[in-house]
């Protein structure tokens, strides 16, 4: 694997010497795909609602579930989530209240024998995805994110061996360079990257000694005793506006258009102390990071649902969704708090010519890919419902862009290290009296990284946010219940969702992916009126 690795590198090297940009695959990754969320009863079966339709949330699936509906519905949900995570025995849970969804069905009847016979319109706000979560972790190493700080300033964008000379990391309008890293910058003004001079020419006793380079401060038989703490919060949030058509009562046909609002925070705080090979300590440092995102997003989305045989409930549905087109805006801010000896401890954070603190700023463009969706549905009597569902999207065919349009070396990393993802839902809904019903669902998605991608900052990254994580499969286990009345219903479902990570506090062949596990809970409850 790690030759893989160091060829991977060098190919992003080459392709980033041409094009350089501050984001990475990661960003990239976490604007794609959705949490199972919306109304309790779409959540309680799993989603798997396809062509099973009549319920407001399809609209971000198959929209012409909406052409199902023959009356007018209006409803709101909200709930209460639990995120838990679990790396090295250190366990952390977070609770948090959200709203989910709040929309309407207007439903209009054409006629009992007209070939068109219900024209319906809605619109759905939904919280497609939340980042609320909190991690913490430790361990120790025998590695350092020095290493890669020195890496920073000791090779240019082509891999090659060219060192930044100190007059450049110490100017007044370093962090101002459009060449320099910021985290390299840092890691200098805070000793943790320390030049190295080669031996004077004895016959030039006056000429300075050569430059070689910068040595990160970890020395090879250190123990790196690390912890890394974060919290993140935000989400996507998606506007739907829907219509659909119903032709015979067997074929429905639906549109959406989605528009997307994107506000992602997070916060952390990396350390280190350095033990050297007698037990003895010399001193640590702690990075905080802070990371803004905003941005906003428009895709289409086009479905049908068919009844093949007018004697038979049978149902089949598909649906094409557009790229998501998302303009986003980044910034990012850090200090690096150092205690390494009674001369070397303070703190150092970016600056601007005059001494002012300042923040990195950086806007790009996400197409994410097409999303192809298939579903069949199964009603016995009045009684049971089935669904199943499957959805297909290639991440490798990902673009990132500049705002001008312009692709981004990025593109080419989404292509090396994503990989197709496939969502399968299934779910059940069973009567147990007209007015109470029971549901089950079950999600099952796939990895969307390969299992050696990895985080790589250019050599003249404004970032300084080294940690990244490859997620496994996940699975989500719902269940739920609901009652309908003449007009008002009420329905409650709970989520149980699982995975699994490797997490990176920095890029290097030489440090262990640590594993956490993340277990998250989540009760749904939606109100609403149908008339």
């Amino acid at each position: 694997m790690k030759s893989n690795r160091i060829l991977a590198i060098c190919i992003l090297l080459i392709g980033v010497g041409f094009l350089n940009a501050q984001t990475t695959i990661y960003d990239a990754n976490r604007w794609m795909g959705s949490d199972l969320n919306g109304t309790a009863r779409f959540v309680g079966m799993g989603g798997a609602m396809g062509a099973l339709g009549g319920d407001i949330t399809t609209m971000g699936t198959n929209p012409a579930g909406i052409g199902i509906y023959r009356s007018n519905d209006f409803m709101v949900s909200f709930g209460f989530d639990n995120t838990g995570t679990k790396a090295n025995g250190a366990s952390l849970d977070k609770f948090h209240g959200s709203f989910d969804n709040a929309g309407f069905v207007f439903s209009t009847k054409i006629g009992n024998t007209t070939a068109l016979r219900f024209a319906n319109f809605g619109f759905n706000y939904r919280k497609m995805k939340s980042f609320n979560r909190s991690m913490l972790m430790s361990g120790v190493f025998n590695t350092s994110q020095t290493v890669q700080m020195a890496n920073m300033v000791n090779f240019d964008s082509y891999g090659n061996r060219d060192p930044f000379t100190e007059a450049a990391l110490r100017s007044d309008d370093a962090f101002q360079n459009p060449e320099l890293p910021w985290l390299g910058i840092m890691g200098y003004n805070a000793h943790l990257v320390n030049p190295v001079y080669g031996e004077a020419d004895p016959d030039n006793p006056d000429a300075e000694p050569p430059f070689k380079g910068y040595l990160p401060y970890f020395e090879a038989g250190d123990a790196v005793s690390q912890s890394y703490r974060s919290k993140e919060s935000g989400g996507i949030h998606s506007f739907d506006l829907n219509g659909a058509l119903n032709f015979y009562d067997r074929f429905y046909v639906g549109a959406t258009l989605g528009l997307y609002s994107v506000n992602y925070d997070r916060t952390s705080e990396y350390n280190e102390d350095f033990t050297d090979k007698d037990g003895n300590g010399h001193g640590g440092y702690t990075l905080g990071n802070d990371f803004w995102v905003d941005g906003s997003g428009v895709d289409f989305k086009l479905g049908f649902i068919l009844r093949p045989f007018e004697s038979s409930s049978f149902r089949i549905g598909a649906a094409v969704h557009t790229p998501t087109f998302f303009s986003l805006k980044e910034r990012n801010t850090a200090y690096i708090n150092f205690d390494l000896n009674e001369d070397t401890r303070g703190i150092t954070r970016p600056y601007d010519a005059r001494g002012n603190d300042t923040e990195g700023e950086y806007e790009y463009k996400l197409v994410t890919p097409w999303k192809f969706n298939a579903s069949m549905g199964y009603t016995i009597g009045s009684s049971v419902a089935l669904g199943v569902e499957y959805e297909y999207s290639d991440r490798t065919k990902a673009k990132m862009k500049d705002p001008d349009g312009y692709e981004l070396g990025q593109t080419e990393d989404i292509k090396a290290m994503m990989k197709p993802v496939h969502t399968l839902r299934v779910g059940a809904e069973f009567k147990l009296a007209p007015e109470f019903s029971f549901r089950l669902g079950y999600n099952h998605i796939t990895a969307p990284l390969k299992s050696d991608a990895f985080k790589y900052l250019p050599v003249n990254s404004m970032r300084t946010d080294t940690e990244f994580s490859n997620p496994g499969v996940t699975n989500n286990y719902t269940f739920g219940c609901g009652y309908r009345g003449e007009s008002f219903y009420v329905d409650m479902a709970y989520l149980y969702n699982t995975y699994k990570e490797t997490f990176y506090a920095f890029d290097s062949l030489e440090l262990p992916g640590t594993k956490v596990t993340n277990n998250n809970h989540k009760v749904v409850l939606t109100v609403g009126m149908r008339f």
